[in-house]
């Protein structure tokens, strides 16, 4: 190969009413809107373009397993486990549906929570090394 994949640019997240959705993401994750119609949000959180599109009823960005386990498809990164906590703290108290801290068997710890459409979020307490190198984070 000889091009390298640079970047995610845009995350596609399934949702039934756009602008409830767009809402939540702003006011529950701190997202801003820089586009939304009937059909999309177009909503920015986490150095990440989130699309946020009307979709068939009960669909949503989670799979089942192998073990036939319900999946998450996207894993947040918090810079440390007491940033970890304090998210995790937020969202609970803002009646965010939040799952309990998880020791996965790596470096960190890592909870999930559910968006209002039941998307399954990861967050996990450890940032990349090369996110901390480029953005130079201690």
């Amino acid at each position: 190969m000889t091009k390298n994949l640079l970047r995610v640019g845009t995350i596609y997240i399934p949702v039934q009413r756009v602008d409830e959705a767009a809402d939540w993401y702003v006011d529950k994750l701190g997202a801003y809107v820089t586009y939304k119609d009937e059909n999309k949000a177009i909503v920015n959180m986490a150095n990440l373009i989130f699309f946020l599109v009307k979709a068939k009823e009960k669909e949503t960005a989670n799979f089942i397993d192998e073990r036939g386990e319900e999946c998450f498809s996207i894993t947040f990164e918090v810079n440390g486990k007491e940033e970890l906590e304090i998210l995790y703290n937020e969202l609970a108290s803002q009646g965010v549906q939040v799952g309990p801290f998880e020791n996965r068997g790596h470096g960190g710890k890592n909870f999930i929570f559910y968006d209002i459409d039941g998307n399954m979020f990861d967050v996990w307490s450890e940032l990349s090394s090369v996110f901390k190198e480029k953005f130079d984070i201690g």
